[in-house]
Formats: C-alpha cells, structure tokens, sequence
C-alpha cells in the first residue's frame, strides 16, 4: 500500500522529496570526505557505488525483465560514464570545498542545456555562468581560490555528467528501475579498480564497510529513489530549478558538518552559477532535468 501512495505524491510532498534528496546527498557527501584518510577518494567512491549498487539491485531485481542489447549497451555506457563522473568529483574534493566543487561541475549540464537548446537568449546564462565561474576561480587571492587540480577534477566531473545525461537519455527505453540499478553495477565494476588499487585490503575492514554501507545508502540509494518519486509529480522545469539548489544545500553541508567557509565572493560565484542554472531551466522548452550524480 505505501508503494501505492507513493506513486502519486502530492506536489508539497514531491517538493519534499526533492529537497530531502538534495540534502541526503550533500550529507552522504559531507561524511563521505571524512573516509579519505581512511582509503582516500578512490577507496570511498568504490565502496559508495558497490553498496549502492547492491541496493538497488536488490530493491529493482532487474533481471526479471528482459533487456534488448541495444538497451544494455547505452545503458553500460550510461553507468561507465556515472562510475567516472563520481570518481572525478570525489578526487575534486580532497582539495575543493564541497560546495565550490558543486557549482564547479554544475557547468556541465548547463553548458549541455544550452548547446542543446541553441537560442541567443541562452548566452545570458552562459555569461552568468561565467562571471560565477571567475568569482570561484580567478578573485580573491592565492589563498581563498580553489586548488587548480582540484578545480579540474570538478570540471572534467561536470563534462561527463553532460555525457551522463546523454546517455541516460538514450537507456530511457529499458525500465527506469533496471536502467538505475544495472547502470549502477556499472559504476562500481568502473570504480572498484581504482579503489582496490588505492586502499588494497583496507576496503575490506569491517568498520570501514559500515561507512560505506551508510554513504551508499545516503549518497546514492536513498537519493536517487526520493528523485523518482518526485519525478512522477512535479514538472520537469520545476525540478530543474529545485535542483539547482544543490550548491546551495552543498556549501551549507559543508559550512556545519566540514567547517568549510567559502568566502564573500565564492559565496557570490556559487549564486551566479545557481542563476544561470535556474534561468537556464526556467526558459528551456523541453530540455530534460538532470539528476544528480555526485
């Protein structure tokens, strides 16, 4: 009966839903970078996407429906892609605040929006985008900027969540519980490398896998599945403006659980790219939301 009712939410509810994904996510996120010590960035990530993986595969049970191989093989793609978009921007934040690392790879799928869309009123956005992307990048002094690498990795993280969403588009055939799942085992067969060849053996202590046990469930299982749930209420255009908090909810995240405080004008760079986003969705025709991958 729950699964009945939730299939239909209110819109106050499915507002609720997206706004509680935002902020698992960006806690998940938050607890996440306090691993990296333990395995570093590629241990967390790998032991993030194998539990969230073995989440959702036991929650979808995708192989009980069938697959075409055309299906499978966007779909690989699709969680390839999900696997190095997570890597990249978990390797963003050994060095990057969360929320500067947020805004950072939110230029991806704004840039891909726009492109997609190809109207001269879109350059607004692009020129919003652009003087956050300063205030993050170029001001304030040596000190106050984000590390260059660390700024890279984000940005390349932005890069393949546009690619993400391209092909998360193309899986859009296969249902949207197999696509999630089996896109998802993806990523960790993409990510366990990485981890097993940084952190060895001590992916395997227990307590270690408790944590991840905890950020695949908050940084990925619980989140994705409360975004669907809000999908099937609330409009595209309006989910794409109230995920364009995510920044927001991410440099807040990272100001009470990290003790990172940006300063006036990163705070500044993060709002111009949360504007550019949210005017991006807000005069888009058609152009789907995309859903957060970190």
């Amino acid at each position: 009966m729950s699964i009945v009712r939730l299939s239909q939410p209110s819109v106050p509810a499915a507002v609720a839903c997206l706004v509680g994904s935002l902020v698992s996510l960006c806690v998940g996120t938050s607890f996440a970078k306090s691993l990296f010590p333990l395995v570093g960035a590629q241990g967390t990530v790998a032991l993030r996407t194998a539990f969230a993986a073995m989440i959702l595969l036991a929650l979808w049970r995708p192989w009980r429906r069938p697959l075409a191989r055309r299906d499978a093989a966007w779909i690989c793609l699709y969680g390839a892609t999900l696997g190095f978009t997570n890597l990249l921007f978990y390797l963003s934040l050994r060095t990057v605040p969360l929320g500067i690392a947020l805004a950072l790879e939110f230029t991806g799928p704004l840039l891909l929006a726009v492109l997609s869309s190809r109207r001269g009123a879109d350059f607004i956005w692009v020129g919003l985008a652009a003087v956050g992307l300063a205030f993050l990048l170029l001001f304030g002094g040596a000190v106050a900027r984000p590390d260059a690498a660390g700024a890279a990795f984000a940005l390349g993280a932005g890069v393949l969540w546009a690619l993400y969403i391209v092909f998360g588009q193309k899986a859009g055939n296969a249902h949207g519980g197999q696509a999630t799942s089996l896109g998802l085992l993806c990523a960790a067969l993409v990510t366990l490398p990485f981890g097993a060849a940084h952190a060895g053996t001590a992916l395997l202590d227990p307590s270690l896998l408790v944590a991840g046990l905890l950020v695949g469930i908050f940084s990925s299982a619980l989140p994705y599945s409360l975004e669907m749930v809000a999908l099937k209420r609330l409009p595209r255009r309006t989910f794409g403006i109230l995920l364009s908090l995510e920044p927001a909810v991410g440099a807040l995240a990272g100001v009470v659980i990290l003790a990172e405080q940006p300063t006036p004008l990163q705070w500044l760079g993060i709002a111009c790219i949360m504007a550019a986003a949210i005017g991006c969705t807000a005069t888009a025709r058609g152009t789907p939301a995309p859903v957060p991958v970190d």
